[in-house]
């Protein structure tokens, strides 16, 4: 019976101080609506489509559960809503600050960890994404819905398929030229949360479309801390990254126009009514054992 007493004592004792993730306040960033400078591709692997990847930053000042992300994209015009297909969305550290996701032997290590395709690596997405956060319609992690915003949305320049690695001639190419397509804003719910602690991080949504491309529209570049946008095919210079603006265009830097919503997660300590059961159950063992031997309790 002792010992009973004193296992079911010591899991309340115990339980008192575990804590659990508690819900506080909203969290929202964004970085606006698209200001029609560039639009930049990103699209899953499909068929003989490579995949190719845009990536923007933003920043969890304290632990997140994300539950909803939305980006505006430009698509072909007429083409229908129905046609988007599968949406997925990664997470991604920022290169320098996490060598764990990426191989920086790769690199010429500080102060650029230039590579033979790319000029710098600082402040880019990690090789790897973190790969608990993916999120995937295919898959049931992501719901979404697709709105047209404007049937005829213009952009002065657009980044597709002319990506070009320091070892092909790259990486300045200009850009391929103005591009007119429909805005749509795609809203993403994530039916499981990503739960990331207070970090900067990338954010890098993949569209499928069943005919033709999805172009991630840019907003105006946000004051720093804020990083600009990355892109990457996955072909020569993966698993690097260029610069959007400084590296292919020689024109903003760009961000990315999204928004990343969700809520600020803080420890909570389990009820104290657990404490109060805890030391009453010490009492009782105490009196207990008082009464067992009196010597030893007058002592």
């Amino acid at each position: 019976m002792k010992r009973a007493i004193l296992c079911a004592v010591s899991t309340l004792a115990a339980t008192t101080f575990v804590v659990s993730p508690a819900v506080a306040d909203p969290f929202t960033f964004s970085t606006g609506t698209p200001d029609g400078a560039i639009a930049t591709l990103s699209r899953p692997q499909s068929g003989s489509l490579l995949e190719t990847e845009t990536a923007d930053d933003f920043i969890l000042p304290s632990a997140t559960r994300l539950t909803q992300a939305s980006f505006y994209g430009l698509i072909p015009s007429g083409t229908p809503l129905s046609a988007i297909s599968q949406v997925e969305i990664e997470f991604y550290h920022v290169f320098q600050n996490h060598p764990e996701d990426s191989d920086f032997g790769r690199t010429s290590g500080p102060p650029t960890f230039s590579t033979v395709h790319v000029p710098t690596r600082v402040n880019s997405p990690a090789d790897n994404e973190i790969a608990s956060a993916t999120r995937d319609s295919a898959g049931g992690t992501i719901t979404f819905t697709a709105t047209q915003v404007n049937p005829a949305f213009h952009v002065n320049n657009t980044v597709v398929n002319n990506i070009k690695g320091l070892d092909q001639g790259g990486p300045f190419t200009g850009g391929e030229g103005p591009a007119d397509g429909e805005e749509v804003l795609i809203t993403a719910d994530f039916t499981t949360p990503v739960d990331l602690p207070a970090d900067q991080y990338f954010f890098r949504p993949e569209v499928l479309l069943l005919s033709g491309d999805f172009l991630w529209l840019s907003a105006a570049k946000l004051p720093a801390p804020d990083l600009q946008s990355w892109i990457r095919p996955h072909d020569g210079i993966f698993p690097d990254w260029l610069r959007i603006g400084t590296d292919i265009t020689h024109m903003g830097p760009f961000d990315a126009a999204f928004s990343i919503t969700g809520d600020v997660v803080v420890p909570e300590p389990a009820s104290l009514s657990l404490l109060g059961v805890a030391l009453a159950g010490m009492g009782v063992l105490g009196w207990r054992r008082g009464r067992r031997n009196p010597s030893s309790a007058r002592a």
